[in-house]
């Protein structure tokens, strides 16, 4: 693993919560997508070698929607960048973490990403995410 890629954090209004998160860091969000597959915008702040990412679910369906309403707003994971995402994948997988997803997905900012569950990372869900090479 090569380092911290960045903190995601779930919101229920994503225009409130930049402007928050622009007043508190003194900065602008860099970056805004859709992630249509997983039924998300997101809106990422940078900060030195680290991001923050706010969460906003499009839909009843993403998974985000639904932690926002058992757990309400908040932090829902940290991700860690790697060189070889299937390498990651295996070697975890060997040591007893249990991935969310067979394979890993197409996420935000050109990045393939897969998650590991909760109850295998003392209640934290990690997601590993790796860039996509052009």
């Amino acid at each position: 693993m090569k380092n911290i890629d960045h903190i995601g954090v779930a919101v229920k209004d994503l225009e409130a919560s930049e402007l928050l998160f622009k007043n508190f860091f003194g900065i602008e969000p860099f970056h805004r997508e859709e992630v249509a597959s997983q039924h998300l915008k997101v809106s990422f702040f940078e900060l030195g070698n680290t991001k923050v990412e706010l969460l906003f679910p499009t839909s009843e369906k993403s998974a985000v929607s639904k932690y926002l309403l058992t757990k309400g707003e908040g932090m829902h994971h940290v991700a860690f960048l790697v060189e070889d995402i299937f390498a990651e994948i295996e070697r975890l997988k060997e040591e007893g973490f249990k991935p969310l997803s067979e394979e890993p997905i197409s996420g935000a900012l050109n990045k393939l990403v897969i998650f590991f569950h909760p109850k295998t990372t003392n209640g934290v869900l990690i997601e590993l995410c790796q860039k996509i090479k052009d």
